[in-house]
């Protein structure tokens, strides 16, 4: 089947659950499609029992979609941008000690506390998995992804400070957490050269250059977008800085991620109130926010129904659940630690920390790192680890983000700031 088939087959059946969400179920539509899709391929898997094996027919169909490379190589750099350019930078300036603290030192934590509590978790209930794939497992899942956090807090509800924090945590942990899960990988694959000093440049190069990197594409971009008036060019060249600036900064091993959502900060600000006419600024911001509306819907969409290509074995299935419970205990402390050296500098929202924790989702890329391994029983197992905490996340904790954060602060008696 080639590409237009796939994806004529995939916007088909996103817009009819964005459908049968919006007149029968009343979630966040990103939610709401992705628990219809969990639903039908729960369906088909009962059905399959009964001998009808639907089932297979929508597995190959699945197999089909290089889930990883269709996420990090081409929705990720539209969602980022998208992201980014409605966040407001003085705002992030603010908290950027918090949010590069929480996005550096946390996923570092995170990556240990989970990769050696995984490990634990493992080898008590007989399952065979090194060390070092469990690190693996840390750094894909440590990362809150920006995709499902971003769509989340537009209904939440969380106090701005807050709000503000855990979206720009989300918006550059991932790169953090991209470049030391290729750090890891390449541990894991045996490596010759893996040593401090390579591990140090390695992060430098992509995270450091990615960062500038992205300044000057955004600099170059606003430029460009002064010089004209006429929407049509302007939403294009977004296009372009979105989609080539990534496939650019891939092709010089800079993080992609960390790259977009700088220039998308750039031109969401500078290049908003200052290279864009009234009518360009209205046009541009409808064009993206349907743009993020529409991947946000088939992203969820393929993480429901990729369940089935997920296998669970019985002597998984306990040990999923004290793994869910161990992803967010060590959110709690790898925030906790950061938030508790910073305290001295800078005053918190009282229970930050624990809407810190609640709201650090997980979504699409951590499933898409997981699929990006090589084939093998290592895989399978991560796979599963990290699409079951991915499904709690967006829909125990995404569904419940904006109440969690009312009663913690209602305990503590203080206004949200």
């Amino acid at each position: 089947m080639d590409i237009i088939h796939v994806f004529a087959i995939l916007i088909t059946i996103t817009a009819l659950f964005s459908y049968i969400n919006l007149r029968y179920v009343g979630l966040p539509v990103s939610i709401g499609v992705m628990v219809i899709a969990l639903g039908l391929s729960l369906l088909l898997n009962i059905l399959s029992w009964g001998g009808f094996h639907i089932e297979d027919h929508v597995r190959n169909f699945l197999l089909q979609i290089d889930f990883d490379k269709t996420l990090l190589q081409g929705m990720l750099s539209f969602l980022l941008f998208a992201g980014a350019l409605h966040i407001n930078i003085n705002d992030l300036a603010e908290k950027k000690w918090s949010i590069g603290t929480l996005a550096t030192l946390g996923t570092l934590l995170s990556t240990f506390l989970v990769g050696t509590a995984t490990w634990g978790v493992l080898n008590w209930f007989g399952i065979d998995l090194s060390y070092i794939y469990c690190l693996l497992f840390g750094a894909l899942i440590s990362p809150t992804d920006p995709i499902a956090v971003l769509g989340i807090l537009k209904t939440a509800g969380v106090p701005k400070s807050l709000e503000t924090k855990i979206a720009g945590e989300s918006l550059f942990n991932d790169g953090v957490g991209i470049v030391v899960f290729l750090i890891i990988m390449e541990m894991a694959a045996g490596a010759h050269d893996v040593s401090l000093t390579h591990v140090g440049a390695l992060f430098v190069q992509e995270a450091l250059g990615g960062g500038v990197f992205g300044l000057v594409l955004g600099y170059l971009g606003y430029k460009l977008l002064k010089s004209v008036d006429n929407y049509q060019v302007e939403i294009l060249l977004t296009l372009a800085i979105a989609a080539g600036g990534y496939a650019l900064a891939d092709a010089l091993h800079l993080s992609g991620p960390i790259a977009i959502v700088c220039a998308g900060l750039l031109i969401g600000n500078q290049g908003r109130h200052l290279g864009m006419s009234d009518e360009t600024r209205y046009r541009m911001d409808v064009f993206w926010e349907l743009i993020d509306e529409i991947l946000n819907a088939l992203l969820f969409v393929l993480i429901g129904l990729e369940v089935l290509v997920v296998h669970i074995t019985s002597s998984l299935l306990w040990a999923l659940l004290l793994i869910i419970l161990v992803v967010l205990v060590s959110r709690f402390i790898a925030i906790s630690i950061p938030i508790s050296l910073l305290r001295a500098f800078q005053t918190f929202t009282p229970g930050a920390i624990s809407i810190l924790t609640w709201g650090g989702l997980r979504g699409g890329i951590s499933v898409a790192l997981a699929l990006s391994l090589p084939a093998g029983p290592q895989r399978d197992i991560i796979l599963t680890m990290a699409y079951s905490v991915v499904v709690f996340s967006i829909i125990v904790q995404g569904l419940s983000l904006g109440k969690f954060a009312k009663i913690i602060l209602a305990r503590t008696d203080e206004n949200p700031k």
